[in-house]
């Protein structure tokens, strides 16, 4: 008996100091994807519908997160059809010859009160550069993470000849999403 119980104290004792393992997500339907720049001094915005989230995420386990998001560039969106042909062009995110950009961070951070910074890489228009993604995580059966990100187009290539005049449109573009998450 005092050698089970013994065993169990132990088993225990070894499990509480283990890491807890993140929980793994997929991305469930009403997410959302947008960015936000101006043109000419008006505010647009955007959208990318079609992209997918996958997350390994737990609070008290940042050193286990993971998050991967791939946005397939011709589904840009802005509500304009012939600004949005000029955003898949070669001008801008060249679609057809980088059809997807890539965001990926396995670095995490706690900003205190549910907020947390994701430090990864944005691989976008054959470029591969840091970026800071903060987010709040709503805990719950379906998880939400609501999150921001300023992106410099210019150090990816985007906007050139007369559009990489930043007096034109901004070189930092406000991305943002609404990432409503379901255990995978």
């Amino acid at each position: 008996m005092i050698r089970t119980l013994a065993t169990i104290f132990a088993t225990t004792a070894l499990l509480a100091a283990l890491p807890a393992s993140a929980a793994d997500y997929a991305q469930a339907p009403g997410s959302t994807l947008a960015f936000a720049t101006q043109y000419d001094r008006e505010t647009f915005t955007g959208t990318f519908p079609g992209f997918t989230t996958r997350l390994s995420f737990d609070p008290a386990n940042l050193a286990g997160a993971r998050l991967d998001v791939a946005i397939p560039l011709a589904g840009a969106r802005t509500g304009n059809p012939d600004r949005d042909t000029t955003l898949r062009g070669s001008d801008f995110f060249d679609a057809s010859k980088f059809p997807q950009a890539h965001y990926t961070a396995s670095k995490f951070r706690s900003l205190g009160n549910g907020d947390y910074a994701a430090d990864g890489i944005l691989d976008l228009h054959g470029m591969r550069k840091p970026v800071t993604f903060t987010f709040h995580w709503t805990a719950g059966a379906k998880p939400v993470l609501t999150g921001k990100a300023s992106v410099k187009r210019l150090d990816f290539g985007i906007g050139s000849g007369d559009w990489a005049d930043t007096r034109l449109i901004p070189d930092a573009v406000a991305v943002s999403t609404r990432v409503v998450l379901i255990p995978r």
